[in-house]
């Protein structure tokens, strides 16, 4: 997630050097009095404001993810549900929620692919550990594979890990 995270990081420094750029032309051709300054400076202004927004949009969905996974992992003696939901000229769409034990949905999730558990028409009771930002991780102490099973501490030398053993887990 870090590793995400650092590398659009790294994009976004060139719209934020560009917008910075852009800010110190405008304001140097205002305050050095430059011919034309009144008209040129707005165009670069707002070119400042522009690559400001594009840094912006590009760091939003990464840093909502960073902040997310120190969110709480939930561990709940409740239920488990599949369902399917059919939209007119889509594929089917398939949903995993965990309930709690009055019945209510605590969570719900897109998945995939079709699950074989979609065959049971019934929630059935289970012991659920989940997060909001990741989903289901474990049922009755089952991985589901949201996350390996065999993350090292902090993750630190998971990539080396996961390359020595040649899985994608990583």
């Amino acid at each position: 997630m870090h590793r995400g995270f650092w590398g659009r990081f790294f994009i976004a420094v060139e719209p934020l050097t560009i917008c910075l750029f852009f800010a110190v032309l405008a304001v140097g051709l205002l305050v050095r009095h430059q011919e034309g300054a009144i008209f040129v400076a707005p165009i670069f202004a707002g070119a400042s404001v522009l690559f400001a927004i594009y840094a912006t949009v590009l760091m939003l969905p990464v840093t909502r993810a960073v902040i997310e996974t120190f969110g709480p992992i939930w561990i709940v003696d409740g239920y488990v549900r599949y369902r399917m939901e059919l939209v007119p000229f889509q594929d089917p769409s398939y949903y995993v929620a965990v309930l709690d034990e009055r019945g209510e949905v605590l969570g719900e999730w897109p998945l995939d692919r079709r699950p074989q558990a979609l065959d049971r028409a019934d929630p059935w009771p289970a012991h659920v550990e989940f997060t909001t930002y990741g989903g289901v991780l474990r049922i009755d102490g089952r991985s589901t594979g949201v996350l390996p099973d065999d993350i090292p501490p902090m993750g630190v030398g998971a990539p080396a890990a996961y390359a020595q053993r040649g899985d994608d887990a990583g």
